[in-house]
C-alpha cells in the first residue's frame, strides 16, 4: 500500500472512531454528500490535493503532520503489553480504571465525567500510560490508542489475574434476571472432534463481540453500556462426583 493509500484508511478509521458521517465532512468541506462518497469510495491510492487532505485533517482535530505519523505508525501497534508493563498497570487502581477506559476509547471528558478523579490526576495517569506505550497523549489531551485491533491481555498475566480474581466473583455475584442478562450453564460429555468444534464456535464469537463493540464505538458513550461476556470450557467433573470415581 501507498503513503497515500495508508493515510486514507487512516481517515477512514478516524471518521469511525469519532462517529463522523460522511453528511458531517459534507458541511465541514462545503461539499455534497455525493461528492464525499465518490471520494471515499475510490481506490484509496487515488489521488487527492494536498488542500483536501489538510481540510479532513483538521476536520478530524489533527495537523497533518500528526495524522500522517498516525497513518505510520498503523502497521506497528501493540498487540500485548510486556509483563513489566502489565504489572506497573494493576499496582494502582486509578492507573488500571484509566487504561481500561483508554483501551475502551474514553475520552479525558468522559473518564473525567464518570469517575472521581480530578484533570490533574487523569493527566498524570495518561501521562504514564503514554510512557509504557499503551497511549499517545496527543496535543489538547487527546488519547491515541498505541494498540491492535486484536490486542489483549496476557493470558494468565496480572491483569487477567486481578479480574478473575477480583472482577469474576463480582460478575457472577447476580441473579442474571434483569433485560438484556443471561446465564447458561450446560454440562456433557463430548468426544475430542466435538470440543475441537465448540472451541472454533467460541472463538467466533468472542470475534463477533469484538466486532459489535467497535460498531457500538460510533454511538455517544450514555447509549453504551459495559458488557461482559464469560466463555468458559474445560473437562469437568463436580468434585464431590470424583471422589467416588473407582480409581
Amino acid at each position: 500500500m501507498t503513503e497515500i493509500g495508508q493515510l486514507m484508511n487512516t481517515i477512514k478509521y478516524q471518521l469511525k472512531q469519532q462517529a463522523k458521517t460522511y453528511r458531517d465532512v459534507a458541511e465541514a468541506l462545503n461539499l455534497s454528500e455525493a461528492s464525499i462518497k465518490r471520494m471515499f469510495s475510490q481506490s484509496s491510492d487515488a489521488p487527492m490535493s494536498l488542500e483536501r487532505l489538510v481540510q479532513l485533517s483538521h476536520f478530524l482535530g489533527f495537523s497533518l503532520a500528526e495524522l500522517t505519523q498516525e497513518a505510520s505508525l498503523s502497521n506497528a501497534r501493540l498487540n500485548t503489553l510486556t509483563l513489566e508493563q502489565e504489572k506497573e498497570v494493576i499496582s494502582d487502581p486509578e492507573l488500571l480504571i484509566i487504561a481500561v477506559c483508554a483501551v475502551n476509547q474514553w475520552s479525558m471528558s468522559d473518564i473525567l465525567e464518570h469517575y472521581h478523579l480530578s484533570e490533574a490526576v487523569c493527566i498524570k495517569h495518561l501521562l504514564k500510560l503514554d510512557q509504557l506505550r499503551l497511549i499517545t497523549l496527543l496535543p489538547g489531551n487527546r488519547i491515541r490508542l498505541n494498540i491492535s485491533r486484536d490486542f489483549d491481555w496476557i493470558p494468565g498475566g496480572p491483569i487477567r489475574t486481578y479480574f478473575r480474581e477480583v472482577g469474576m466473583p463480582d460478575f457472577l455475584n447476580a441473579r442474571f434476571h434483569h433485560e438484556g442478562e443471561t446465564f447458561n450453564f450446560t454440562h456433557g460429555m463430548l468426544t475430542e472432534g466435538a470440543i475441537l468444534k465448540l472451541q472454533v464456535e467460541l472463538r467466533q464469537l468472542k470475534r463477533r463481540f469484538a466486532e459489535l463493540h467497535a460498531e457500538s464505538l460510533n454511538a455517544p458513550l450514555k447509549k453504551r453500556h459495559g458488557t461482559a461476556l464469560l466463555m468458559a470450557m474445560r473437562q469437568w467433573e463436580p468434585q464431590g462426583f470424583s471422589k467416588l470415581r473407582k480409581s
